[in-house]
């Protein structure tokens, strides 16, 4: 792959968001959108005009094919994208809510992206790639993904290349917390920028306190530690001493919460990339995350950069 800046790869599904609000079996019509954190971040860096490069399979059916077209559409390559003529794109139901965190019902077991393997992307070669973008979700989905993802971090490592990691704990895709902890531990320690949520840091170290969860990680070796911590912002540890807290940004409405954390996410790896020092890099973290949840879609928040600049302007937006 040439002139690509960011790879990631993981498991897009088509996802139908109910119109009006109530139990989802009682919703008669649904609109579709694009579901997929791996996807959601690759959005986002695309907008902020990154070359990126999603690297899945999908289903040789409707769904699969929308899941292109939708991430064509974006500027994101699917160039080495598979299409699997035996397992089908997964999609999930999402509720509508007027305040917290919507109900989301997935169909997604034996999908095409969980039969992702070494196999399949052995001889597609990182190129000019700066940086890998990976989250917990598919190491969960079966042996071959949580292979293929030790895979892709080893090769990029060897390469020279940053690779950043957000857990993205889901619970019921693993077998008990014991595995998932342990698992999701020995991909993080490669990692050269973890990015848990406060609680998810909770449960994989047993610490509550952000600075002993930081501590944990950099003294396995990862560079940088960001802590999310809702509408309080952000807390971020250096393996170099740097330590600070980073306030969040004051948002009128929440909408939905999905995506909150991939549009953190998409701010820290794309200030880091454009050269903002750390804290910089994780103040935009935390504006693409309040620009985020004041959207219904998983990435319809997902700013380009002349309103990310104008979102983070406005200084009276900033929490104090």
């Amino acid at each position: 792959m040439k002139n690509i800046d960011v790879l990631t790869f993981g498991e897009a599904m088509a996802m139908f968001i109910a119109d009006e609000i109530g139990e989802l079996h009682k919703i008669s019509h649904f609109t579709r959108s694009l579901a997929g954190a791996e996807t959601n971040v690759a959005i986002g860096l695309a907008r902020l005009n990154y070359k990126v490069s999603w690297l899945s399979k999908v289903g040789n059916d409707p769904f699969g094919q929308y899941v292109l077209e939708a991430l064509q559409h974006e500027k994101v390559d699917t160039s080495v994208v598979g299409i699997d003529n035996h397992h089908a794109t997964g999609f999930q139901l999402k509720s509508k809510v007027t305040e917290g965190d919507p109900s989301v019902h997935y169909f997604r077991k034996n999908s095409a992206a969980s039969t992702l393997s070494i196999e399949d992307f052995k001889n597609v070669e990182v190129g000019d790639a700066k940086h890998l973008h990976m989250t917990g979700i598919p190491p969960a989905l079966s042996n071959a993904t949580r292979e293929f993802a030790h895979f892709m971090m080893d090769t990029m490592k060897k390469h020279r290349k940053t690779v950043s990691f957000d857990p993205n704990l889901r619970p019921n895709l693993w077998g008990s917390e014991e595995e998932m902890v342990d698992e999701i531990n020995k991909l993080a320690f490669k990692a050269d920028w973890v990015l848990p949520g406060i609680s998810e840091g909770e449960i994989l170290t047993g610490y509550k306190m952000p600075e002993d969860i930081a501590d944990l990680y950099l003294d396995k070796g990862v560079k940088l530690v960001v802590i999310k911590l809702g509408t309080k912002g952000a807390y971020l540890k250096t393996s170099d001493g740097i330590s600070e807290h980073v306030p969040g940004f004051d948002v009128k409405e929440v909408v939905d919460t999905v995506g909150a954390g991939d549009g953190f996410a998409v701010g820290v790896i794309s200030g880091l990339l454009d050269g903002l020092t750390v804290p910089e890099s994780v103040k935009r973290g935390n504006a693409i995350g309040a620009l985020q949840v004041q959207s219904p879609g998983d990435s319809d928040g997902l700013p380009n950069r002349e309103k990310l600049g104008d979102f983070m302007s406005k200084g009276e937006c900033l929490r104090r």
